[in-house]
């Protein structure tokens, strides 16, 4: 079986980071890594922070944050003025799901791609308004106007106030038809909510183009920003209505800065964050995407030959740019969460090597990214390794 060749490396793109290099860490979707100069730069802020907390907090801080969000905002193409800085994808939801003003007999519709603790947040304010979620099933090979079709045939004019559907998913790696999806929404006047998680950085994003009435992004994954760093787009119509989760000193200063502003939090991780876009920038931005997306091609396909999964068999729901790939594992194993969670630590433990591996319709997935600081043989070493480890188990 011919595996296709894995795209050459970036010189020196390795050393930029921290990671400890007998781990092969081949998930980055996860939590991202940090690059060593974005970590020098937050430690500076800290530095800055710690020397005079008072006059940091009170001297400029709310026009430093204004700024970095300025600049993330561009970089997404969104508009600054209905961008607001949260600390990740789930909190962003969150605030739009309590600021929505849920009543018994509305719904919030969802797929069955969702991430786990956005189906959480929908259920726990679902429970508190007397509102309902519903979930739409999507089949992994299923087609841009297959999707579409689902989703159009799923809505509720009247009763779905809010459609949740995420840009590329956590738990399948599959890319939605967002620009569509939305536009099929807006004719049925059902709001939308774009959960971008994973797109700053690993995919071109025009927020503005999508057209969504709410969109948020993490840019500590592939935008290689601070942990603790996303972005809360919000459409002119709504932002007045937007709400943060706690109350602070920027309440009376509207949207954006009412939802950022959490008085004594860190904000050292989003002022750094343009140092992270610095970065990707100076390695090249095509040039790290596709790098990215064809390195996890690779790593799917040497891990499926050594797992006897035939190429055909291998899915592919984002296509040629995404960087994250699932493998199939064999029948029976990581169906649960519970199990999934034990064979990824197994998998850390004994092959030292960190992956995401989550049950998804009763079938156990290995989830593969790539980043500039992976080589192809870190795939090669766990393609040799892991059919043993599964056969132990």
């Amino acid at each position: 079986m011919t595996v296709p060749r894995p795209p050459e490396p970036i010189p020196g793109a390795r050393l930029l980071f921290s990671l400890d290099p007998s781990v092969s860490y081949l998930n980055h979707g996860a939590f991202g890594a940090v690059p060593i100069g974005v970590q020098r730069a937050q430690q500076r802020l800290r530095d800055e922070m710690e020397a005079n907390p008072l006059r940091f907090f009170t001297q400029g801080l709310v026009e430093r944050i204004a700024h970095t969000r300025r600049h993330l905002a561009t970089f997404l193409g969104a508009d600054p003025g209905g961008t607001a800085l949260v600390g990740n994808a789930t909190t962003g939801v969150a605030v739009v799901l309590q600021s929505l003003g849920l009543r018994a007999g509305d719904e919030v519709l969802t797929t069955d791609h969702g991430y786990g603790a956005v189906a959480f947040a929908v259920e726990r304010e679902c429970a508190r308004t007397g509102a309902t979620h519903r979930c739409l099933a999507v089949p992994l090979d299923a087609g841009d106007e297959e999707i579409v079709e689902i989703v159009r045939a799923g809505l509720r004019p009247g009763r779905t106030r809010l459609l949740i559907v995420d840009q590329l998913t956590s738990p399948t790696a599959k890319l939605f038809p967002t620009a569509a999806i939305v536009g099929v929404a807006r004719e049925r006047g059902v709001p939308v909510l774009v959960d971008a998680a994973h797109a700053p950085g690993m995919l071109p994003v025009n927020v503005a183009s999508i057209g969504a009435d709410f969109w948020v992004g993490n840019l500590h994954k592939w935008a290689y920003a601070p942990r603790g760093t996303a972005a809360l787009v919000v459409s002119e119509p709504w932002r007045e209505r937007i709400q943060p989760l706690v109350v602070s000193w920027e309440q009376q200063g509207g949207f954006p800065a009412r939802v950022e502003w959490q008085a004594t939090l860190d904000y050292t991780g989003w002022l750094a964050a343009p140092a992270g876009l610095f970065t990707l920038r100076s390695l090249g931005v095509d040039r790290v995407r596709a790098h990215n997306a064809a390195l996890a091609a690779y790593g799917q396909r040497v891990v499926g030959d050594a797992l006897g999964v035939a190429p055909a068999d291998l899915p592919d729901p984002g296509g040629p740019t995404v960087a994250m790939r699932l493998v199939p594992l064999p029948a029976g194993v990581a169906t649960t969460i519970d199990a999934a969670h034990e064979l990824r630590a197994r998998i850390a433990e004994r092959l030292g090597a960190e992956v995401s591996v989550a049950g998804w319709h009763g079938r156990g997935w290995l989830r593969l990214c790539g980043q500039v600081y992976n080589t192809p043989e870190e795939y090669d070493r766990l393609a040799i390794r892991l059919p043993t480890l599964l056969a132990q188990a």
